[in-house]
């Protein structure tokens, strides 16, 4: 579905910003008026006015703040913080005001989880000699034991956008949520300079040993969720990881490359060229006349660590399921057979069907 604009990556991050809505994220009102602003196609207006929005958003919020409107500063440092990390995402990773748009986008974040009344803290999770910052969401502050569970971003996204992703609904249905930026994500790419890594296993294991330490975190009910890429990240990490209990893949990155290559053909084709300056030649030439590739190039070489677009194309190829899906589907099948088990142990249980399950290693 396009949304204003004809091109389908304004549309999609246009529709992308108006969604959050539901949790406080926007005012369609505000986005569209925005929306109306912007040249399509062109990057620099696009910052410049999702820029101009976020900035008197955040000034409603502080005079609303000085003025005792708790509420409706709350609000707005929200929307604000929405409104800047939109502003950033066009901008290229060497762009001093990308730093600078990113930190506002936390900082009124902050804000508002200061005014929300959230039991939540920002935390560092230890990893690999450094740490990854998250936010840990509790129902309340009881330190009652809960099923908790672990979101993961994408390819784009950050740890603050992950509360409209995942934690304000999970905490309506009684979940503690730990939401945190892994390599190639946030902070850790744009601070620490942490490209993304394919055994997403590592951060999420470590990612786990920290709710190990939580008391309020049940280590027998643990979940985990993966938006857009982070569907990739999650389906992988869970084939390794026993602790995770649940899974939930929204958006299922099976293959990096395939799916890229049948979705852009031209992509397929440059993949067979051996000489990197011809394919970073036809890039350059496609991206002039695409924004979607002209972001997706540079980005993608800044996210995944790759020196040139050759590098980039290879790099692809290291994010697939196909050697861990059999691993999974093992881990799943046995999980099955304990619950039947399980099942056939219990004296209320033992007259009702039994279903087994055939499991596919695709």
């Amino acid at each position: 579905m396009k949304l204003h604009f004809r091109d389908p990556t304004f549309s999609f991050e246009l529709l992308r910003a108006a969604s959050y809505g539901m949790y406080g994220g926007s005012e369609i009102g505000e986005v569209l008026a925005t929306a109306r602003r912007i040249q399509e196609g062109d990057f620099e207006s696009w910052y410049i006015e999702w820029s101009r929005i976020a900035e008197r958003i955040e000034m409603i919020a502080g005079t609303s703040l000085q003025e005792g409107l708790r509420i409706s500063a709350q609000q707005a440092f929200l929307r604000a913080s929405n409104y800047f990390r939109t502003a950033e995402f066009f901008l290229a990773p060497d762009d001093p005001r990308r730093i600078e748009t990113y930190e506002k986008s936390r900082s009124t974040f902050w804000r508002f989880l200061e005014l929300s009344g959230l039991c939540v803290e920002r935390v560092n999770i230890p990893y690999e000699g450094t740490t990854l910052p998250g936010y840990f969401y509790r129902v309340d502050d009881s330190q009652t034991l809960r099923r908790t569970l672990i979101s993961l971003g994408g390819f784009d996204s950050t740890g603050e956008e992950l509360y409209f992703f995942a934690a304000a609904a999970a905490l309506q249905r009684g979940y503690n949520v730990l939401a945190f930026d892994g390599p190639g994500q946030g902070e850790p790419l744009r601070m620490q300079h942490l490209p993304a890594r394919p055994d997403y296993e590592v951060p999420v294991g470590a990612a786990i040993d920290y709710l190990m330490t939580r008391v309020e975190a049940d280590r027998d009910r643990i979940a985990l969720m993966g938006t857009s890429m982070g569907g990739y990240y999650a389906a992988r990490a869970a084939a390794f990881e026993p602790r995770v209990k649940a899974l939930i893949v929204h958006g299922v990155f099976y293959d990096f490359w395939e799916m890229q290559a049948t979705t852009k053909p031209m992509l397929a084709r440059l993949g067979k060229w051996k000489s990197p300056r011809i394919v970073e030649l036809v890039l350059k030439l496609a991206a002039y006349f695409n924004p979607e590739l002209r972001w997706a190039d540079v980005t993608g070489m800044w996210v995944f660590g790759a020196r040139n677009p050759s590098e980039l194309l290879r790099e692809m190829h290291r994010y697939s399921l196909k050697d861990t899906a059999d691993l999974f589907g093992r881990r799943y099948a046995k999980w099955c057979i304990r619950q039947m088990v399980k099942e056939l142990r219990t004296p209320s249980l033992r007259k009702q069907p039994i279903v087994l399950f055939s499991i596919d290693s695709t």
